[in-house]
Parts: C-alpha cells; sequence; structure tokens
C-alpha cells in the first residue's frame, strides 16, 4: 500500500485544524505554512475534505476552515477516503470486485486480508489520538517493532 502525497497532505491538514479545535477558523495558507503544504494544492484537499463533510469553510476576513466534527470523530481512513477514494485497491478495483482463476485463486484473500489489516488501523485511529499523541495501543506495539522500520 502507497501513501499519496494527497492522502498524506490531507492528514496533516486535518491534524493542523484538530489541534486548533475550538478556535477561530484557520486558513488555508496558515495550514500550508505551518505544515509545508503547496497552498494551491492544499486549496484542491480542502475542497475535497470540505465536500466529505470533514470540514466546514467561511468565506471573509475572518473566514477560513475548521473541522466539521470533533477530532474524536473522524478516523484517518475518513481522511484519506476522501482524497484518494477507496483504501486499498488492485489495479484500481476494489479487491472484492477481482476474480481470479487456476494457480491465482488464493490471491483473492490475500488481498482481502491486507484491506482488513489496513483498515483496522486506520479506522482505529483518529485525529484526536495523533493530536494528543495518544495512538492505540496496538499500533504503538506495531510501531514498536524494530522490524518496522526496516526497509527490506
Amino acid at each position: 500500500m502507497r501513501i499519496s502525497a494527497r492522502a498524506d497532505y490531507a492528514v496533516r491538514a486535518a491534524l493542523e485544524l484538530a489541534v486548533r479545535e475550538g478556535a477561530a477558523p484557520v486558513k488555508a495558507e496558515t495550514v500550508a505554512a505551518a505544515q509545508g503544504i503547496p497552498h494551491k494544492f492544499l486549496e484542491g484537499i480542502l475542497g475535497d475534505l470540505r465536500r466529505a463533510g470533514l470540514v466546514t469553510s467561511r468565506r471573509g476576513g475572518a473566514g477560513g476552515y475548521a473541522l466539521a466534527r470533533e477530532p474524536s470523530a473522524i478516523t484517518v481512513a475518513d481522511v484519506i477516503r476522501a482524497v484518494d477514494g477507496p483504501i486499498v485497491s488492485v489495479r484500481g478495483e476494489r479487491p472484492t470486485g477481482l476474480t481470479y482463476t487456476g494457480s491465482a485463486q488464493p490471491l483473492l484473500p490475500l488481498w482481502i486480508a491486507l484491506r482488513a489489516n489496513v483498515r483496522k488501523i486506520l479506522e482505529g485511529v483518529t485525529l484526536a489520538d495523533i493530536a494528543t499523541d495518544t495512538l492505540p495501543e496496538p499500533v504503538r506495539r506495531l510501531a514498536a517493532e524494530p522490524a518496522s522500520w526496516e526497509n527490506p
């Protein structure tokens, strides 16, 4: 699985809004500068997040962006899906839409299991978890394994 630049930027932007939750709406320029995201690229991402109902926007001098829900109610999976679509796909298709024949038949359960594990992690972590540095224990355990940091 690859995390696109768009998904990475979207999660970082949403996180920036999460840590400023309760304050005045945050201008896109402020988010872009704080996270080192190209401003024009960020505007498109924020539009996707708004259309997905994850952020709200207000125009004008006091305008900007804010989360549409509490940070504890928005998962990393929600953000990624808003900008990139399905979390795991094979050749651009959802694994459940694939069929294999012959010796390749065991691939389908492998792709389904991969999707289930990725979803378990990304749907189990909220913006609040990241903003407060309280990742769920299963995520912390996986990240603490030395092999997790190796690039085979």
